[in-house]
């Protein structure tokens, strides 16, 4: 299957692969994470859909053409570009981490007119934490610990997200780290074929967003996937963003980490396609 490219509307080249057949499914990745994290889920989904899923500009080894950063605004311009592009109404949309907040995005920017349904993994409206908000990363990660983050990125990109991800709230991933177990090495060899300039300005852009006020307006049907042993959030996040959007549907998956779809394929292939025939 090869990639489809379409340009954004600032001239920018996005990647994807479009597959299957039926109503639209777009699928949004996480942070330094490419199409490619969807595909343990393609044979069910495209049974029933039509499947778009991109590389966020910035991602997937696609060098930028244009001086636009991938922003959180401009990510979700992107998603409205690739909706004009292919003619897509009705489109069910599903977003892990990084896509959740685009998704968010663009719902304040666009509005609702576009989509029928939305999936959220694993993330809060908010990244950031303040003396008001505990529901960000790690529940104590405000904006002095995010600058000695960026400022640990710009010197060593990859170890810097990989200690991100270790020193938080999962025991399993701070073992592995630890441990330097032959996935975290593997982690660690791909983080560093990426270019991180683009990256580091998107996280930027992302950790500087607040969408608290986005989730209120919501009233699309809205399946909500979280971790219960997120790296990054509690369980009181997830109820946070479950009470913040009228009728959300919560789904905890115990036990399992940021990326709780991976963990658990088959139930997540189950919920999304229940809720998107019940919804």
């Amino acid at each position: 299957m090869t990639m489809d490219v379409f340009c954004a509307d600032d001239g920018e080249k996005i990647h994807l692969k479009i597959s299957g057949n039926g109503p639209p499914l777009v699928l949004l990745h996480g942070w330094t994470s490419t199409h490619r994290d969807w595909n343990p889920f393609l044979a069910a989904f495209e049974a029933r859909h039509r499947v778009f899923r991109w590389d966020a500009r910035g991602h997937g080894g696609h060098p930028l053409v244009t001086r636009s950063i991938p922003s959180a605004p401009r990510m979700a311009h992107d998603l409205h570009n690739l909706l004009d592009h292919y003619g897509l109404e009705k489109a069910v949309v599903a977003g892990h981490s990084m896509g959740a907040l685009t998704l968010w995005q663009y719902l304040r920017d666009f509005g609702e007119e576009r989509l029928s349904h939305l999936v959220i993994i694993d993330q809060s409206p908010r990244l950031l934490t303040d003396d008001n908000w505990k529901n960000g990363i790690y529940g104590d990660f405000d904006h002095h610990q995010n600058a000695a983050f960026i400022d640990a990125l710009e010197r060593d990109f990859a170890e810097a997200l990989l200690r991100l991800v270790a020193f938080g709230h999962n025991a399993r991933a701070r073992a592995a780290y630890l441990d330097n177990t032959a996935g975290m090495v593997s982690a660690r060899q791909r983080l560093q074929s990426l270019v991180p300039r683009p990256l580091i300005d998107c996280w930027a852009s992302l950790s500087a967003a607040d969408y608290r006020d986005v989730l209120a307006t919501i009233t699309l049907p809205t399946l909500l996937v979280y971790g219960g042993a997120s790296n990054f959030y509690s369980t009181a996040t997830a109820r946070y963003v479950r009470d913040s959007i009228p009728g959300a549907r919560l789904h905890i998956y115990d036990d399992v980490d940021h990326a709780p779809h991976l963990w658990e394929r088959e139930r997540f292939v189950r919920d999304v396609l229940d809720f998107v025939a019940q919804a």
